[in-house]
């Protein structure tokens, strides 16, 4: 154990698959926890997609890092010792099940923190636990659409919403799984007493559209009212998404944006810039050589024809020379700008490996794989980057000996299906 890692000594257990649950799972091993993944016995699903090598994939390895592997059909009747002992010890409990599963299971957590008083319990939901979608099935797009960040992102594919990225709302609910992990176990510091943590998918999706979703009561909602009145109006005249979509008006929708806080083409290569304040946007100015003289001037919609002919001034100015003249020229004057690159341009990125933001790892069957490196730096290594988990079901009997089960029950519990077992 490392007493620099925050989280040494503690044990995890995950139930869990896909994205949210998997991913704070790895975020908690690379803080020094002994995370114990619990999988089908054909594994988890996202193991069978694109295989680089049989039971691994490039997206497996994302989430998975630091951990060990213990296949068991959860709804065996002969996997429920097996399942008591893991939570006996453990100190955390990860999961996200399908709605209903988990009380099925007597793994919900009501019934676990009773059973298991220092056990602390992180749950994945897609709509919550009340209401009437708590039993509804999601999957991030999908709540993306139900919460209004796809709307929010903007993004159109012949004419129809789609979202930036498929899981966006999965990670931001890993990650916020994670915090309430890491308060539980704080708060059992000083209670010694574990408790339950519930996360989900739309509250996630929510956080993410945050900066649309506050309004002032007094002045924002009649505006809302008369902007729903025109969404069911529409709806009912069967306009399209495109046309109910021009009715809405945000942040994103302010005329300023036009200018201020948005991609350019310069004469070779897109570049974004982001002029969040006042100051900026004189800076963005001054390099320019052009004034804006709304520019101190209340917000107002009647702008807008004002800043249609001020954008297409500016663009035709920053197209005019290639995106490294405009990227020193606005870095010299304290502005935020950047290419706009692809993912794959990230790997040889020397800004990216100046900060450790990768890792180098190799996978004992698949050979070298450059991977990122935990989105948290704690000094004195608190956080390490984790490494592949070994080949499916060969942990099996390691860590049910670990459990106090005999080779004779572990061969039992082969025979039988409980688990499976790899191991040479």
């Amino acid at each position: 154990m490392n007493p620099n890692q925050p989280f040494s000594g503690i044990r995890v257990v995950e139930f869990g698959q896909f994205v949210s649950a998997p991913f704070c799972g790895q975020l908690l091993a690379e803080g020094g926890a002994e995370v114990v993944k619990v999988e089908p016995l054909t594994g988890d699903p996202t193991r069978q997609l694109r295989q680089i090598v049989p039971g691994e994939t490039r997206i497996f390895l994302s989430r998975n890092r630091g951990k060990r592997s213990l296949p068991l059909a959860i709804r065996h009747s002969g996997a429920r010792a097996i399942i008591d002992r893991l939570l006996k010890r453990a100190d955390v409990a990860l999961m996200n099940f399908r709605p209903g599963l988990a009380e099925q299971l007597g793994l919900d957590a009501p019934t676990l923190t009773r059973r298991f008083k220092r056990l602390i319990v992180g749950s994945v939901t897609g709509f919550g636990n009340d209401g009437p979608e708590a039993s509804f099935a999601a999957m991030d797009p999908v709540v993306q659409a139900r919460t209004g960040l796809m709307a929010a992102n903007g993004r159109l594919h012949e004419g129809r919403p789609t979202s930036g990225d498929p899981v966006v709302a999965d990670y931001m609910c890993a990650m916020s799984l994670a915090f309430g992990v890491s308060a539980a176990l704080l708060r059992r510091e000083r209670t010694g007493v574990g408790g339950s943590v519930d996360v989900s998918l739309m509250q996630a999706a929510m956080t993410l559209a945050n900066n649309q979703l506050v309004r002032s009561e007094d002045e924002d909602a009649p505006r809302h009212e008369r902007i729903l009145r025109e969404l069911a109006s529409l709806r009912r005249d069967g306009a399209s998404y495109a046309q109910q979509a021009a009715r809405m008006t945000s942040a994103r929708t302010a005329p300023m944006l036009k200018i201020y806080l948005r991609t350019f083409d310069t004469a070779d290569a897109p570049i974004a810039i982001a002029c969040g304040s006042h100051s900026l946007r004189r800076k963005f100015l001054t390099v320019l050589d052009i004034e804006d003289l709304l520019l101190d001037k209340p917000e107002s919609e009647g702008h807008r024809d004002h800043y249609d002919q001020l954008k297409c001034e500016v663009e035709a100015i920053i197209r005019a020379k290639p995106a490294a003249h405009w990227i020193a020229r606005l870095n010299e004057a304290g502005i935020p700008v950047s290419p706009v690159k692809f993912p794959v341009e990230l790997f040889d990125d020397p800004q990216a490996n100046a900060n450790g933001m990768f890792h180098r790892l190799r996978h004992p069957e698949a050979g070298d794989f450059t991977v990122l490196a935990p989105p948290v730096a704690l000094d004195g290594d608190g956080f390490t980057p984790g490494e592949p988990t070994a080949p499916f079901a060969s942990e099996t009997r390691t860590i049910l000996r670990e459990l106090d089960f005999s080779d004779a029950e572990i061969d039992e519990f082969v025979a039988t299906e409980v688990t499976r077992d790899s191991a040479p």
